[in-house]
């Protein structure tokens, strides 16, 4: 396999990680209570709810991700924020934020990262003719100055079949990015929950 396919597989897989696969083996770790300036993230339980399984969550980390998400990953800063969570079957989440030195920063970063979603389902194609993914936009919710949402989903050759929910939303100088997702397709995508999830999210970054 060469660089490319890899990285390609890398993409796909971040994902594919929305199915809440690799997940389970992240211990759950309790988080401080951060200073009142500091951005506050989403608790397990304001997530959108499991049928069968509690919400666990990581601690509350500085840097990028890794893996980089789909679709917003290439952007993300190196001063971002994560927190990732889990259940014990096949849904996992993540939240994201950064924190710009300006409100016309965070303007443009925000609208850097809703480009970068209308665009991810073509993207993966081009990238990987074994992957078909389709996406809708959910709308724009009205918190703070704004959030939008969106749903990607992606099938594979070899049988995959795997759906993310999406949202970009702003307060000020900082923006967030909820990302949640299972196996499954859009009928499994608890749109109305996530929107009341991201609604949360970013009245509460401060």
């Amino acid at each position: 396999m060469n660089v490319r396919t890899r990285g390609i597989r890398t993409a796909v897989a971040a994902l594919a990680a929305a199915a809440g696969v690799a997940a389970l083996a992240v211990p759950a770790t309790a988080v401080t209570a951060p200073a009142s300036d500091t951005p506050r993230f989403l608790e397990p339980a304001e997530l959108p709810p499991h049928p069968t399984s509690p919400w666990y969550a990581g601690p509350v980390t500085a840097g990028q991700p890794d893996p980089l998400p789909a679709c917003v990953g290439d952007a993300l800063p190196s001063i971002a924020s994560h927190r990732s969570y889990w259940t014990e079957y096949d849904t996992n989440a993540q939240q994201i934020t950064v924190v710009e030195r300006s409100e016309q920063r965070a303007k443009d970063f925000a609208a850097l990262l809703r480009k970068d979603l209308a665009g991810c389902a073509k993207k993966l194609m081009e990238q990987d003719p074994d992957i078909t993914a389709t996406q809708r936009y959910y709308g724009r919710l009205n918190v703070e100055e704004g959030a939008h949402v969106y749903g990607v989903h992606t099938a594979s050759a070899w049988g995959s079949s795997d759906i993310g929910l999406f949202s970009v939303g702003r307060d000020g100088t900082t923006v967030t990015v909820v990302r949640w997702g299972q196996m499954g397709n859009f009928q499994h995508a608890q749109v109305s929950d996530f929107k009341a999830t991201t609604v949360t999210a970013v009245n509460k970054l401060y």
